[in-house]
């Protein structure tokens, strides 16, 4: 069994670094993608983890997959096609750590995955099934992210779900939010960041978000709210989880799939079907997933800021102290 399995984009973040002596901005190329980001963020505290999805079968393609393995991330269900490109992202990062983004993805491969392709070994045998909604753009990619939360789903997988919302790739924003809204029904675990409470629920205010996609059936909703940590809705209601101070911030390219790979873990780890898990619990697991998130802002890139469990479980206890 698989403690955590995710499925869709994994790419690469060329992302800005400095201004080279002729005045031209350098870019970084960084593993990248939310849900492989969740697999090694997850893997490095110590859960087994596996990625299903598609790259071009390209240079980038293979040190993609290299990366992976290199993070004890299972590459089975991972294929390298060679009728398409590896999707790219350029992305600037201010000096406050915040990013823009910029796509290369014409098609990209991993907007080409079928669901016969998808691996059915590992689907069938993971405990927590985790998926993001750039798999929803295009097709065949979105039909196979359906079979395969169906199907996981049928299989007694918990389903995880991240709608990032990325503007540039949708034709408009009602087709995002028709699109983005559609796998909702299916989902027991949500992670959603501020800034896409309206699109996925027409509500600004972050609570009462919350409160609206925990009454269409998803049990455990977490808002990321940055720095200030996250907002917590489950059958217990709803409530703050503080985040923890930081250093200093490198880049936040990242956080998030930092704190949901830490979330998922504990969730993994607990025994517990959604359902069944209490507040106590669940201010436990945003709390650790604040401070896996809180030490990924210190560092540059996504993957390579991804902490181990020693260094998450240090900050809490240097938090509790202080």
């Amino acid at each position: 069994m698989y403690d955590i399995t995710t499925f869709g984009e994994i790419l690469i973040d060329f992302t800005s670094r400095n201004i080279n002596e002729d005045g031209q901005m350098l870019y970084a190329r960084n593993p990248g993608g939310a849900p492989a980001n969740v697999a090694v963020a997850a893997s490095r505290l110590g859960a087994h983890t596996a990625f299903i999805g598609k790259a071009g079968k390209d240079m980038h393609g293979k040190f993609l997959k290299s990366v992976l393995e290199k993070e004890s991330v299972d590459t089975k269900g991972m294929l390298l096609d060679e009728n398409y490109f590896t999707t790219l992202a350029f992305v600037e990062v201010r000096e406050t750590g915040e990013r823009t983004f910029s796509f290369a993805r014409k098609p990209g491969a991993d907007t080409k995955i079928q669901k016969e392709e998808v691996d059915v070994d590992v689907l069938d045998h993971t405990h927590i099934f985790h998926v993001g909604s750039l798999s929803l753009t295009d097709q065949p990619a979105r039909d196979t992210t359906f079979y395969a939360v169906k199907r996981a789903k049928n299989k007694g997988s918990v389903i995880s779900y991240d709608p990032n919302y990325r503007a540039s790739l949708w034709p408009d924003e009602k087709t995002a939010k028709k699109h983005m809204r559609s796998l909702v029904p299916y989902v027991d675990l949500m992670k959603i960041s501020d800034e896409e409470t309206e699109l996925l629920t027409d509500h600004k205010d972050v609570r009462e978000a919350a409160k609206i996609l925990y009454e269409q059936g998803v049990k455990v909703v977490a808002v990321t709210l940055g720095g200030e940590g996250a907002y917590i809705y489950s059958k217990d209601g709803g409530y703050m989880v503080p985040g923890f101070s930081v250093k200093q911030i490198a880049d936040t390219n990242g956080a998030g799939d930092s704190f949901w790979g830490g979330f998922l873990y504990k969730v993994s780890t607990s025994e517990k079907q959604p359902d069944e898990l209490t507040q106590e619990d669940l201010k436990e697991f945003a709390r650790f997933g604040n401070a896996v998130a809180s030490l990924c802002v210190e560092k540059k890139g996504a993957i390579p800021a991804m902490p181990e469990l020693a260094q998450v479980e240090r900050r809490i206890a240097e938090e509790s102290y202080s």
